[in-house]
């Protein structure tokens, strides 16, 4: 009896140990930790401005230039100079992008548009693509309404352009925050009659009734839009230190994007402001006066959306996001974990 108790004790014993030691060898999976953001933006940006045009008013943002920041080639750049293909996936919520340059990295932006397929996508996150990327899968949304087919001569396994964005703050909202496709398609229609509104005509293009970016390209919502963007386009001029910008449409706080550089900015910059053109022409709303907005409350709203309730998601291995909401706005950060975490765009929604 003795000896059955101590082989027992022994058996027990050696087994203990072994689970301690098979614990102590196998390496230790921890989860990321993005460092902490330092120097919270509205801290260290200063302001110049205002610069209007009938019912919209922009501020520049300025700041210094993150250390050593890349200089990333935009998605409508990289597409009309053949360095990336968007696939097609047959999946109205995903699809694949693939850098073919053997040296330039490319950032796409969430809230561009990407043209043909089967149906017009939103991409629905900001993604780093690497050079020689092979295809990576991204999220998007639909902002075309029930063709899924070719348009046209156009491919149907892939997407020929990114010229366009998503041009309200509610559509925005609906692809980054409430993230439901019924969602955009509610706000690609109120999209659309707005802008019919707005120019007299309707905007929604015969070869697909239901596409944003058909409805975006009117030659009407071009021509108002115009004028807009020949007004201020020149703003950032001799600007070295802006970074970003941060616009209200009819007095209302609308949003801001802030990038790792000016020069990164600057790349950005038309097509940011076409996009802004386009959504003040969907807010008109006749000889309405429009009410001034001061430095003061865009520093709130930067400081107040900055100070919200986090939460982070890893994109791919390398680009991650951290997402702050708090009452009033939302904040978006995007990192590149392949510079030790450095920010290279942000984001502000206000609510």
């Amino acid at each position: 009896m003795k000896r059955k108790t101590l082989a027992l004790l022994v058996a027990v014993v050696t087994f203990t140990v072994g689970i301690v030691l098979a614990k102590l060898s196998i390496p230790q999976i921890r989860p990321k930790r993005l460092p902490t953001t330092s120097n919270l933006p509205a801290s260290n940006y200063s302001l110049s401005g205002p610069f209007n045009y009938e019912n919209l008013t922009i501020f520049l943002i300025h700041g210094p230039d993150q250390p050593n920041s890349k200089l990333f080639v935009p998605l409508q750049e990289s597409m009309e100079r053949k360095l990336v293909i968007v696939h097609e996936t047959s999946d109205v919520n995903e699809l694949a992008i693939e850098n073919l340059s053997k040296t330039d990295e490319v950032f796409v932006q969430a809230g561009d548009i990407v043209k043909g397929g089967q149906q017009d996508r939103v991409l629905a996150v900001d993604l780093i693509v690497a050079s020689r990327s092979g295809k990576t899968p991204i999220d998007a949304f639909c902002v075309e309404h029930g063709r899924w087919q070719q348009r046209g001569a156009e491919p149907a396994e892939q997407f020929g352009s990114s010229d366009g964005m998503v041009a309200t703050k509610e559509l925005k909202m609906a692809a980054k925050e409430s993230r439901a496709q019924a969602k955009v398609w509610d706000e690609v229609n109120v999209a659309q009659r707005s802008l019919s509104r707005s120019v007299n005509i309707p905007v929604a293009g015969v070869a697909s009734p239901s596409s944003l970016q058909l409805a975006i390209e009117n030659e009407k919502v071009q021509e108002s839009a115009a004028a807009y963007t020949k007004r201020l386009s020149s703003i950032v001029e001799g600007k070295s230190d802006a970074i970003g910008y941060v616009f209200a449409i009819n007095g209302k706080l609308n949003s801001a994007d802030v990038y790792a550089s000016g020069a990164l900015f600057k790349r950005f910059w038309p097509k940011l402001l076409r996009t802004t053109a386009i959504e003040a022409v969907a807010e008109r709303h006749g000889s309405e006066k429009t009410a001034a907005v001061s430095a003061d409350s865009i520093n709130e709203f930067l400081a107040n959306a900055e100070r919200g309730q986090e939460s982070t998601n890893d994109v791919t291995e390398r680009t991650h996001m951290i997402r702050r909401e708090s009452e009033k706005g939302l904040f978006f950060e995007t990192r590149d974990m392949a510079q030790a975490g450095a920010w290279v765009h942000r984001s502000y929604l206000a609510k």
